[in-house]
């Protein structure tokens, strides 16, 4: 095969299912035959306002990508073919792809924070993903995935990771509260990695009722409509006066404000989502209350553990698939429906279908 379909991006409302050459992998790469992918909100924002991360006016400096890119980097596959220096992974192993791209030249490589490392990329935005038959990534993206793990579980281990990431880096511990507002794909996630984290009290906060209603289906402790009155004291009322931990998955003001507010006195934010605009922030309030607010971005150093919370069953992401669609109708039944329908949570792409 030299030729295949694949799902690409040349511009903001111009997704094109078009014929494009099956790629060779270099020295150090990994050439995936895919089987899942899911459609990240990231995927969601370059279609309906990119370019964002997408280099479109000059090319990416780590290999030179630019313009117009097959999207996709949450996917599942089977290794078909390996670089010649590749040593720990071989044809037929069934994988997950970690898709951050690292600068080796980057001094926060060394010390293991390789998502910090600069100029940030994923597969799928700087380079050609997952939306495909064949994508080829680096070598050290890619993570094997036991037998008992299904191909949608494994698109799901990315989006997983980042739920998992945030947990880890709010401090959350077991007995805790938290609060989360957003409840989409990420928010959903952050349910289910704070409940295997221990966490005894799960509070959502989203404006969709069919989102509120899979909070509950997956173990949220009670939910709260963003159009109701004053969420903080309901907030409050039910985490004995505040949650220990507030978990941004939706990024505008209203969640950052409400956020804030149902925190305890010395909780802690997690800002999880891309922010679209910038926000005002009382920084009066977050001293006198001692208040911690920290922002992550993406995940590092944490793939294996995702996989086997999901193979062992701890997080059951596969709940949050809501529809599984063909790459061909990938604009009608996935992107332009992620648009306009909020009862869609996870949509993923049968790439064999």
């Amino acid at each position: 095969m030299t030729n295949m379909k694949a799902a690409r991006w040349h511009a903001a409302k111009d997704i094109r299912v078009e014929e494009t050459t099956v790629p060779s992998p270099g020295k150090n790469q990994v050439q995936i035959e895919v089987q899942f992918a899911g459609i990240c909100g990231s995927d969601l924002h370059e279609y309906t306002h990119g370019p964002m991360l997408i280099p479109f006016d000059k090319p990416y400096p780590l290999n030179g990508h630019k313009g117009v890119t097959t999207l996709g980097h949450e996917f599942a596959g089977i290794v078909n073919e390996v670089g010649e220096n590749v040593k720990n992974i071989k044809k037929g192993d069934r994988v997950v792809v970690e898709p951050i791209f690292k600068n080796p030249e980057s001094p926060f490589i060394a010390n293991g924070q390789y998502n910090l490392s600069e100029p940030l990329g994923f597969v799928g935005l700087t380079s050609n993903g997952g939306f495909a038959k064949y994508t080829v990534v680096e070598d050290y993206m890619v993570h094997k995935i036991p037998d008992s793990m299904s191909f949608e579980q494994g698109a799901l281990v990315e989006p997983a990771a980042v739920a998992v990431y945030a947990v880890l880096q709010s401090g959350l511990k077991i007995g805790q509260s938290c609060v989360i507002f957003g409840a989409g794909p990420i928010g959903l996630l952050c349910v289910q990695a704070a409940i295997a984290a221990g966490a005894t009290t799960v509070v959502v906060v989203d404006v969709a009722e069919k989102r509120l209603e899979k909070a509950l289906s997956i173990g949220a402790s009670y939910v709260i409509n963003g159009k109701s009155e004053n969420i903080p004291q309901q907030v409050r009322d039910l985490t004995n006066g505040g949650a220990d931990i507030f978990l941004d998955a939706a990024g505008v003001q209203a969640t950052f404000d409400g956020g804030l507010a149902s925190l305890k006195n010395g909780g802690t934010a997690v800002l999880v989502a891309l922010f679209g605009k910038p926000v005002s922030h009382d920084a009066f309030t977050q001293v006198v209350r001692e208040i911690t607010i920290r922002g992550i971005i993406a995940y590092r150093n944490i793939f294996p553990e995702v996989i086997n919370l999901i193979a062992t069953g701890r997080m059951p992401v596969e709940k949050l698939v809501t529809s599984k669609i063909k790459l061909d109708n990938i604009v009608r039944d996935g992107f332009e429906a992620l648009v306009s329908n909020p009862s869609e949570v996870k949509i993923l792409v049968d790439i064999n279908n």
